[in-house]
């Protein structure tokens, strides 16, 4: 396996034992769920909601962007900014993931995530991955084993070209065709 493909692994790891973790906690505790619900809304969606689905689109780019960049770049904290946003993403998702089952059941949940989500979620793999691999080329530049800016050029390329690209295409989803699909299932 490539060193993407270990790393990719890694994140897919952490996101997935804090999502985990998220949906053990709620459903230990349903006031934690509540709390992280509040949280998600209050943190993440703020007055968005209330915009059209045009506004909402770009606010939910720029907000996704956000959060993709600050993990890649979170590399240069040696992968611990990287980790730390996957973590804290993991539990709330997975917490507030709890609260919508236990409320509103299974098919919400799928209604509301898929739709966008095989963009977003894959943007956001991807993000955290390179993360890592930022870490790892700092880590072998410091060795003198490698060329961390020859290195996150070509990070650099794989964002703009990949990440990019899956963001807007979930802020577009997400705004338009998500709410439509929960309306028909609601």
């Amino acid at each position: 396996m490539s060193e993407f493909g270990w790393y990719a692994l890694v994140t897919i790891l952490i996101f997935t034992a804090s999502g985990a973790a998220g949906v053990a906690v709620t459903a230990e505790n349903p006031a934690v769920g509540e709390q992280m619900l509040e949280l998600f809304r209050d943190a993440i969606l703020g007055e968005i909601l209330d915009s059209t689905p045009a506004v909402l689109a770009v606010q939910l780019f720029l907000n996704n962007l956000q959060a993709c960049t600050i993990m890649f770049f979170g590399g240069a904290s040696l992968g611990l900014l990287t980790a730390l946003i996957i973590l804290a993403n993991g539990v709330v998702i997975g917490s507030v993931i709890e609260v919508v089952r236990q409320q509103q059941g299974l098919l919400t949940i799928a209604a509301a995530l898929i739709p966008h989500g095989i963009f977003e979620i894959p943007a956001f793999i991807i993000s955290g991955t390179l993360g890592f691999l930022l870490a790892l080329a700092l880590w072998r530049e410091w060795n003198g084993t490698g060329d961390a800016a020859l290195s996150a050029l070509g990070m650099g390329r794989i964002f703009l070209l990949v990440v990019l690209p899956l963001v807007a295409i979930a802020a577009f989803t997400e705004a338009f065709i998500t709410p439509e699909i929960i309306r028909l299932v609601a």
